[in-house]
């Protein structure tokens, strides 16, 4: 399996964020991704669970996109702990790899490198 995070081992964490919605932020890594892969809608599913309970009582949030088969992807939200706060597949996507981890920290998005 292609893991997209190999690719940004370079990332490590620093001043540069960029705002999105609902007070949330995320880090250079997790911008260059979304531009490299075209995947700024990875960032809308997770921003668009934050209203549900589950998911916004928990500070560390472990969002993780895998390939199910050919070009369809499942989205699983973790308590950082393994537990489930949330899913949802993407039937159709055209992201290049199979699969990525990107954290949710107290409302900033990065990758697990930059933590």
């Amino acid at each position: 399996m292609k893991n997209a995070n190999n690719n940004y081992q370079q990332f490590i964490g620093g001043d540069d964020q960029h705002r999105l919605n609902f007070g949330h932020t995320m880090t250079e890594g997790v911008y260059q991704l979304c531009t490299d892969y075209q995947c700024f809608w990875l960032i809308d599913v997770i921003l668009s669970h934050q209203h549900n309970k589950k998911v916004k009582k928990e500070p560390f949030q472990v969002w993780k996109l895998k390939r199910v088969k050919d070009d369809e992807f499942k989205v699983t939200a973790t308590d950082g702990n393994e537990k489930i706060i949330a899913e949802q597949v993407i039937e159709f996507s055209d992201f290049k790899d199979d699969e990525v981890t990107i954290w949710n920290v107290d409302r900033t998005i990065l990758l697990p490198n930059e933590y």
